[in-house]
């Protein structure tokens, strides 16, 4: 195929090589993130202090909570960038860039200042109390001190991710992990320092990965693109900025609404099932490492295709990361199928847990099949800063499954609430796709 038949000067050729080039760096390192989760936990686990460990996991899943909320500086930095890209305006992807960092130094010395207010909202929240409340707090009062230099990193990556630099991606996330890892052993257990040895790992590894990202992105910097304070303060490029991240935010509370519910419920059905339903969400968050990476080479190739306004690279990308998203999905459904009932032999040694989680785990091996189209469309979406349609789907989206919720669950117990759980999966999916060809046309026609 010659993508290049028209003489277009920012023409490209989108091939199964570049988009594997992005995705699997990326795949390679959120799949470290697990590994960082385990070690923690081991860390911890080997002090022989319950209490401390139940204060780890606590503060761990709200700062997570917190810094999810905060994704947004990625993603939009991603879109933005790689539409300059396309452009070949190295003036304005340093200029993205300089906002995205301002921003997200911003929102992190805010974090900063409420951490007080946020640990003890987490703590009611939670109903963390005596030994437990200890230990959440000195983990999050110590974490947070490198909430500047994590949302950084959002914007290095979003950066690196928007020029298709998925090595780079790589190479960083490895860092932030791999100094993560190494320090929580070394001050958690050689130090003894139990929760504070592990919080110091985390914030070393995250100053850590954005000094090198900040050192990689500036090097690359030429002196000729660099532009004035009142361009990257641009009051027209900030409110796109603005209307952009206030987009994704809203799309990302509601999705991180949508699985609070399903945790919610499923505490009403007893101990057993909400352990067997937490031991099956991993095998959908293993398909999701994968798919996160497809997505962001939807992203970059999308973002590049609408700022180069070739459609031919648009089409050609979304044809292969469709192709890529669900045959790859199809092998990770098999393989859970197949390989489910071992994995949860390794994940829990629970006889009751074990049972129930084989009787539901058809319904967890399936999720990477039905949440393909949906994790790809919000790459495209993405990269295309077509925000608005992908809040408004999302709102879609919920509030069919709110209804899945409401039939199915006093239909059929958690085998409804799994149902309902697939079925919002494909909604998001099928929701945004079924929007891709008019957006698309309106969006290269404008650009004529």
């Amino acid at each position: 195929m010659d993508t290049r038949s028209n003489n277009h000067t920012l023409a490209f050729d989108v091939t199964h090589r570049l988009v594997l080039s992005i995705a699997i760096p990326m795949t390679l390192g959120f799949m470290t993130t697990p590994l960082l989760g385990l070690t923690n936990t081991a860390v911890v686990g080997h002090m022989g202090d319950p209490e401390a460990l139940a204060g780890l996991a606590i503060g761990a899943m709200l700062f997570d909570l917190i810094m999810g909320s905060f994704n947004f500086l990625r993603a939009s930095t991603t879109g933005l960038t790689a539409q300059a890209y396309g452009r070949r305006d190295q003036h304005e992807q340093q200029a993205v860039f300089w906002r995205a960092l301002i921003s997200a130094l911003g929102c992190g010395l805010a974090l900063l200042f409420l951490s007080p207010l946020l640990i003890a909202a987490g703590l009611r929240l939670m109903g963390a109390e005596g030994a437990i409340a200890e230990a959440t707090s000195t983990y999050f009062s110590i974490r947070i001190l490198a909430a500047p230099a994590a949302l950084a990193n959002y914007a290095v990556l979003g950066f690196v991710l928007g020029r298709g630099q998925g090595n780079v991606g790589l190479l960083l996330q490895a860092i932030i992990n791999g100094i993560n890892i190494l320090l929580s052993i070394y001050l958690g257990l050689s130090l003894g320092w139990g929760v504070a040895g592990v919080a110091w790992g985390t914030m070393a590894g995250e100053t850590a990965g954005a000094l090198a990202g900040l050192f990689i992105v500036l090097r690359g910097f030429g002196k000729a693109e660099r532009p004035a304070r009142a361009e990257i303060f641009s009051r027209h490029r900030l409110a796109e900025l603005f209307a952009l991240n206030r987009d994704i935010l809203i799309r990302t509370f509601v999705l991180i609404g949508a699985f609070t519910i399903m945790t919610r419920i499923g505490t009403s059905f007893g101990a057993v099932t909400l352990a067997a339903n937490a031991v099956l969400m991993n095998f959908f968050l293993l398909s999701g490492y994968y798919l996160d990476g497809l997505a962001n080479a939807a992203e970059q190739i999308t973002g590049r295709a609408v700022g180069a306004r070739y459609r031919p690279a648009f089409d050609r990308g979304l044809k292969l990361t469709i192709v890529w998203s669900f045959g790859l999905a199809a092998l990770a459904s098999a393989f859970f199928f197949f390989a489910g009932p071992w994995l949860i032999s390794v994940l829990t040694t629970s006889p009751e847990v074990q049972h129930a989680a084989e009787t539901y785990l058809p319904w967890a091996a399936v999720t990477g099949l039905t949440g393909a189209l949906a994790f790809l469309m919000d790459g495209v979406f993405i990269g295309a800063t077509w925000s608005v349609d992908m809040r408004n789907r999302m709102l879609m989206s919920f509030a069919g499954y709110l209804l899945m919720l409401a039939v199915f669950v006093p239909l059929f117990g958690n085998h409804g609430l799994w149902l309902a759980m697939n079925a919002f999966l494909l909604f998001r999916g099928f929701f945004l796709a079924m929007l891709v060809q008019p957006r698309a046309d309106q969006t290269f026609r404008a650009a004529q």
